[in-house]
């Protein structure tokens, strides 16, 4: 059975012997200079594909920081082994989202709201992804007042689910991402005419 190392090794021997024929013997008539390749056996430039990328991962990082920003989440979570309960009301307002430095890093600027709790302040979280789709990661982040949280909660086509532990409980949460709603504008009062 052949390792992962061993089956592409195989691969680029196959490839080498496809692209580069075997050696004949040379003649004299062999040493002129050869013509340049045709521009469909040149290979590919890949030196724009590094830029590629980053604009790649510009896009999916503005694209989230709209899903998250002036949003509410609204929805239900369960209790693992609350077999009988009924699944209980939660809402999360995000009113912001700041990336931190270059990796994976996010804070969001969250009102949670869930039983007796009613608190707004900015939550670190790390913004995982899978393809297109982006996955609010939390490992055992003690938020103060509150307790130790962990949690990953997939957001796609305005609806979010997954599943959260709280200190020693967890369980699964679901429900709508909706904008929240724009304060209409201040009619300005026009000055009558003297």
């Amino acid at each position: 059975m052949m390792n992962r190392f061993g089956t592409c090794l195989l691969a680029a021997c196959c490839l080498v012997t496809v692209v580069i024929p075997w050696p004949v013997p040379c003649r004299a008539a062999d040493t002129t200079a050869a013509p340049a390749a045709s521009p469909a056996t040149q290979p590919p430039d890949t030196r724009a594909a590094p830029q590629a990328a980053g604009d790649d991962e510009a896009r999916r990082e503005e694209k989230f920081r709209r899903l998250v920003t002036n949003v509410t989440l609204t929805g239900h979570f369960t209790t693992d082994g609350d077999r009988e309960a009924k699944p209980r009301q939660e809402e999360y307002v995000i009113t912001g989202a700041t990336k931190l430095g270059k990796g994976d890093a996010w804070a969001l600027t969250s009102t949670i709201r869930y039983g007796t709790v009613d608190v707004t302040m900015p939550v670190p979280v790390q913004v995982k992804w899978a393809g297109e789709t982006p996955v609010i990661t939390l490992d055992k982040v003690a938020i103060p007042g509150l307790g130790t949280f962990s949690a990953r909660v997939v957001l796609d086509e305005g609806r979010y689910a997954g599943v959260w532990s709280h200190d020693e409980v967890g369980g699964h949460l679901f429900g709508r991402i909706t904008p929240i709603a724009k304060q209409p504008a201040a009619v300005q009062a026009t000055p009558a005419p003297r």
